[in-house]
């Protein structure tokens, strides 16, 4: 499956969440569809998304906190997921795009590539739900049913390596960091 046809797919789900991404790729291909103030483009910090998803979850409780995160990205900071299964946060969904390429960077292999099961890590490290998602339509069933219930998810799935024909955003990412902040400030003065 295409990226962009599983982003479609999950973006309507998107809408009221707080969601950190990688750049690249998938940073790029989420902005075609539409910025909010609640989504976050983490520059310059590969491998970091999930760590940060998990302190904003711990932080923010009340609210569903959505990691959209690549093979390269994982693997780059891969004992995150026995970190995420330590602390368990209910309200994180990570979400794996794994094209088993570093496309972003110039789309050299990755362990994935060669047998690496990130899906199997993840139960191995103690995630308590791990998930599969070939399809667009299967992801999205993944992901309503992750952000319905109160369970933290992982969900790994496999798409093409393509990307985007630009990786140009028309929002200044140091916009985006005070965007962000000031949205996750209004959040909690609402709790």
């Amino acid at each position: 499956m295409l990226r962009t046809d599983a982003l479609r797919a999950i973006y309507p789900e998107l809408e009221d969440r707080i969601v950190v991404t990688i750049m690249g790729a998938v940073a790029a291909e989420l902005y075609t569809f539409g910025h909010r103030p609640t989504f976050f483009y983490l520059e310059h910090a590969m491998g970091m998304a999930s760590s940060m998803g998990l302190g904003i979850a711990l932080a923010l409780p009340r609210h569903k906190v959505v990691v959209l995160d690549g093979d390269g990205s994982l693997l780059m900071n891969l004992g995150t997921l026995s970190t995420l299964a330590r602390y368990q946060p209910g309200n994180l969904l990570h979400i794996v795009f794994d094209n088993e390429s570093l496309l972003s960077v110039g789309g050299f292999p990755t362990a994935t590539s060669t047998g690496t099961d990130l899906a199997g890590i993840a139960r191995a490290c103690g995630v308590p739900r791990v998930e599969e998602a070939d399809t667009p339509e299967r992801l999205k069933e993944s992901v309503v049913a992750a952000l319905a219930g109160d369970t933290l998810t992982t969900i790994v799935s496999k798409v093409e390596a393509v990307g985007p024909k630009s990786f140009h955003m028309d929002l200044p990412l140091l916009e985006n960091r005070f965007q962000f902040r000031r949205a996750l400030e209004a959040l909690r003065q609402r709790e």
